[in-house]
Formats: C-alpha cells, structure tokens, sequence
C-alpha cells in the first residue's frame, strides 16, 4: 500500500495580497502620490560599467518582492483612475 499525504502549498502572504487587490483608487491626490511613489522599472537593474565596458550586470531584483505583482497593479490602476476619471495626462509618471 501506498500511503502518501498530499501536501498542500500554503500561501501565507495570501491575505495581504488580496488585500492590496481590493484597493481601489477614488483619489486623485492619492493616485498621483502613488504613481511617484512606485517607479515604472526596477530602480535596482544596473549596468556597472569601467572605460566603456560593461563589468557587471545587476538583474532586476524587484521580482523578489512577493507583492510585486500586486504593486505593479495598483500603479496601473490609479494611472486609470487618472487618465480615465480624472482625465489627466499621465504621461509625466512613464
């Protein structure tokens, strides 16, 4: 007999993300304080260059954050809420 246990993947930053999921954006002080706040790029992907060649490479690092999807999201919603509600040109915060 073969007894094996499932093992179940928990998730324990489940509720904060799904929090940050639920935020809506119905601010515009809020919306654009956001879109500065959270940059477009990864601010820590760097070419460390000497005499114009390039020595080494740092990879973006901000996909380790485990609520970067969820960041990224709320960026792109208050750029909605902005161009879309607010009719603001948004195109400062790219």
């Amino acid at each position: 007999m073969n007894f094996l246990i499932p093992i179940q993947k928990v998730d324990l930053l489940f509720p904060i993300k799904q929090w940050l999921e639920s935020l809506e954006i119905c601010q515009p002080k809020m919306a654009r304080l956001l879109c500065k706040m959270i940059p477009a790029s990864c601010p820590f992907e760097r070419e460390i260059k000497l005499l114009g060649r390039t020595i080494a490479y740092i990879p973006p690092l901000c996909k380790l954050n485990p609520f970067y999807e969820q960041i990224i999201e709320i960026r792109f919603k208050s750029l909605s809420y902005l161009a879309n509600e607010c009719g603001e040109d948004v195109t400062i915060y790219c």
